[in-house]
């Protein structure tokens, strides 16, 4: 009598993806959670160091922040440039070098202004030239179906030293801040050694990968006809599946790039504002609370919801992504800290749609690098942050001289709901 087979154990589907990465994947992961670490344990108060302590104008630091905003998001076109000129590890390398000297030039800062600006700036160059190169980096040379766990782990690991960072710095970013920029300096110096024993392959000229460069058994090795015309759908499937919808959006790789603009326009309003608004009403605690809490969802959700997102028709995504950033901004508004909490993790939801859904529109929809790509993304976010300094400002100062800040959530909530459909009504003028 034959023994039955022993009893299989598989990893269990959705995390398989999450278990097949390489060494140098697995690098840059790591160094996805410890770079917004030490980042985050500054940067998110930088408008209270500006204004309380260096006595800086509300507008003046509205300007500043979105100049900053600008310069890190939109250089990411110079990094993507970059990238295929010198490599990805050379730019990346670059960009910590430039990025540690910003943190150490924030300890004279602290007393001068001009320092802390320059310190500002120094800090977003390097990340607006290190951010395409580390995502073309993980996606260059795998195949499509890679893309979504990698971009997710990715952002996970970002957002987990986002929720530690605000809360290890709490306690001493007013009271003890050089030694807090004398670590972060430490911790960028020790992240920049471990890149320069990365390897230099693959390149940012490599081409797009596709199931066609999966380097995997061939058709004609193994003939499989079904397989073979599998790869393809992901790319192709939702661009079709949108143009037979009544609110169907035009298939143009202009589209990722217009939603990355509006996206993090009224994301961007919660980033640079929340500080101010959530210390005012309670404490820096709260606040680390409020951001670890936010990361904690994104760092356990967005993995787990990559391959729906990345199936996810890119109209369905707009509409649940834009809702939730509306309703968490008029959550904000009642001013409550159980408000500011929920209203945070709603505006969470929000960017686990449609962050990742963008970028992977942006890379299905070009033939361009992985880095080109992710510069492009970059430019796209940089427009929007910087419209959302300017118009943010102004608008911060205005409700609070008015001694109602909540309408100036409401406000953004407001756009939240009516500039989606508006701008999609607009790209399909400019296509007929």
């Amino acid at each position: 009598m034959t023994a039955p087979p022993p009893p299989r154990f598989p990893t269990p589907t959705r995390l398989t993806p999450f278990t097949q990465f390489t060494g140098p994947q697995y690098f840059l992961l790591a160094g996805s959670l410890l770079i917004p670490l030490g980042s985050f344990a500054v940067l998110p108060f930088m408008s209270v160091l500006l204004h309380e302590r260096l006595g800086m104008e509300l507008g003046t630091v509205g300007v500043v922040l979105a100049v900053a905003s600008f310069v890190q998001f939109s250089g990411g076109v110079v990094g993507a440039a970059l990238a295929e000129r010198v490599g990805l590890r050379r730019t990346m390398l670059l960009a910590l070098v430039i990025r540690t000297a910003g943190f150490a030039a924030f300890l004279p800062g602290l007393s001068r202004p001009t320092w802390a600006v320059v310190a500002l700036f120094l800090v977003s160059v390097g990340a607006a030239l290190y951010l395409p190169a580390n995502k073309a980096y993980l996606v260059t040379g795998v195949t499509e179906d890679r893309r979504a766990p990698l971009l997710s782990a990715s952002s996970s690991a970002l957002n987990g030293g986002i929720a530690l960072g605000p809360i290890a710095a709490a306690p001493f970013v007013l009271t003890a801040s050089a030694g807090l920029f004398t670590a972060v300096t430490v911790l960028f110096a020790l992240i920049t050694a471990g890149h320069a024993v990365l390897p230099g392959a693959p390149t940012a000229t490599d081409p797009q990968p596709t199931s066609a460069t999966n380097p995997q058994p061939t058709p004609e090795t193994h003939p499989q006809p079904p397989q073979q015309a599998h790869p393809q759908p992901p790319q192709q499937a939702p661009l079709k599946a949108d143009s037979r919808r009544p609110d169907a959006t035009p298939p143009s790789p202009l589209l990722p790039f217009a939603i990355t603009v509006l996206s993090v326009y009224v994301f961007m309003f919660f980033q640079h504002y929340l500080a101010l608004y959530a210390v005012g009403r309670a404490s820096t605690y709260f606040y680390g609370l409020v951001l670890a809490l936010y990361a904690l969802l994104l760092v356990v959700t967005q993995p787990l919801l990559s391959d729906w997102i990345a199936r996810l028709p890119y109209p369905r995504a707009l509409r649940i992504g834009f809702t939730a950033l509306a309703a968490g901004m008029a959550a904000l508004a009642l001013g409550h800290p159980a408000a500011i909490l929920g209203g945070a993790l709603l505006i969470c939801v929000g960017e686990i749609v449609l962050f990742l859904k963008n970028d992977l529109e942006a890379l299905s929809r070009s033939d361009r690098s992985p880095a080109v790509v992710f510069g492009r993304q970059r430019l796209a976010a940089g427009i929007g942050a910087f419209a959302s300094g300017i118009a943010g400002g102004e608008g911060y100062a205005w409700a609070d001289r008015a001694d109602n800040v909540g309408l100036f959530w409401l406000a953004v909530a407001a756009q939240c709901a009516l500039l989606p459909p508006l701008l999609l009504r607009a790209l399909r003028g400019s296509r007929r």
